[in-house]
């Protein structure tokens, strides 16, 4: 934990653009990494805790889509942001970023990736516009969040 903690911090941080939902997850992914130590290589420790802190900034970018229900504007209560402007600012940059990591993929995992992680449909949603069978979409999400992760992993070590 020691060794990694500045390295989960920041992935979750850059991921998320939040940094109270950043320190939420580096904890979250550091109980994770202990509860599933029987599955641990220690050969490849750094990419194994880099890979747990990913995938679970992409779930909290996906709950916190589907956590946004569309109203109409008077019925909307003013929401004050947790951090103010540079958050709010932030939070957007991220799905962008995301989107633009969607749109470099292949065609055929772009618009499935697209509609799963920014727009935040589910599969059966996906299946039901596209005309295509249900767990075809759902490969395409599962490779194009692996495509998604190696990028984000590739970028971290680069910087």
């Amino acid at each position: 934990m020691n060794r990694y903690q500045n390295l989960v911090f920041s992935i979750c941080l850059k991921m998320t653009g939040d940094y109270f939902a950043a320190e939420d997850i580096t904890q979250e992914t550091f109980i994770s990494a202990y509860e599933h130590l029987e599955g641990f290589d220690e050969a490849h420790e750094k990419a194994w805790i880099c890979r747990i802190a990913s995938n679970k900034c992409i779930d909290y970018l996906k709950a916190a889509e589907r956590r946004i229900a569309p109203t109409a504007e008077e019925e909307m209560p003013q929401e004050t942001a947790r951090g103010g402007p540079l958050e709010e600012f932030l939070a957007r940059d991220v799905v962008e970023q995301v989107k633009e990591k969607c749109v470099g993929l292949p065609e055929t995992y772009a618009f499935a990736a697209e509609m799963y992680f920014v727009n935040g449909m589910t599969a059966k949603e996906i299946s039901e516009k596209t005309d295509t069978p249900l767990k075809s979409v759902q490969t395409r999400i599962r490779r194009a969040r692996e495509m998604l992760q190696k990028q984000v992993r590739k970028e971290d070590f680069l910087s």
